[in-house]
């Protein structure tokens, strides 16, 4: 009869720990914390987390809203979650040159909304890679001169020597034995 009750408590124990531990999760209603900024070319970046200050642990729908140079409108449109980790979206590139006031909302039953002044400007390349001069030299002993080759001769001289400290006593004891 103890052993039934013992099973009984570590059951009840192992129901009350399972049903403690998701309550957490369940804490995670109201609105997010978002921060938005500008991806340094014509795009917008957003990381959301919860007020709390945990991360996302589902995907949320942000949409973006703005007004740029000339009052031009945008949006909304919708972010997308990136590769960066939980809680990164970013709008790709929507903005065209110049000072923009956007908006980001979430919406229910995580509604918040955040808002940034960012500065687009137009994508740059990189710059073109110099053109490298592809010329041979004069002679042979002409690529060797920078000092790149001197220690092959060395290196086969030592590979040889110690080729020869192994095989002469080897040899050399095989006569004896013979």
């Amino acid at each position: 009869m103890t052993r039934t009750r013992k099973v009984f408590a570590a059951l009840l124990a192992g129901l009350a720990l399972a049903l403690l531990s998701a309550a957490p999760a369940a804490a995670h209603t109201g609105k997010l914390k978002l921060t938005v900024a500008g991806d340094g070319a014509d795009g917008v970046t957003v990381q959301a987390m919860y007020a709390d200050g945990h991360r996302l642990d589902k995907l949320v729908r942000l949409t973006l809203t703005g007004t740029g140079p000339e009052g031009r409108r945008l949006g909304p449109v919708q972010l997308e979650p990136t590769p960066e980790g939980q809680g990164f979206y970013s709008s790709g590139p929507v903005l065209s040159p110049g000072t923009w006031k956007v908006t980001v909302s979430a919406p229910a039953p995580n509604r918040s909304d955040a808002s940034a002044q960012v500065q687009a400007r137009p994508a740059q390349s990189p710059p073109a890679p110099a053109p490298v001069a592809m010329t041979a030299p004069a002679d042979s002993r002409a690529a060797g001169a920078g000092g790149s080759t001197w220690w092959w001769p060395v290196g086969l001289a030592a590979l040889v020597l110690t080729a020869l400290a192994v095989a002469v006593p080897m040899l050399l004891s095989r006569r004896r034995a013979d």
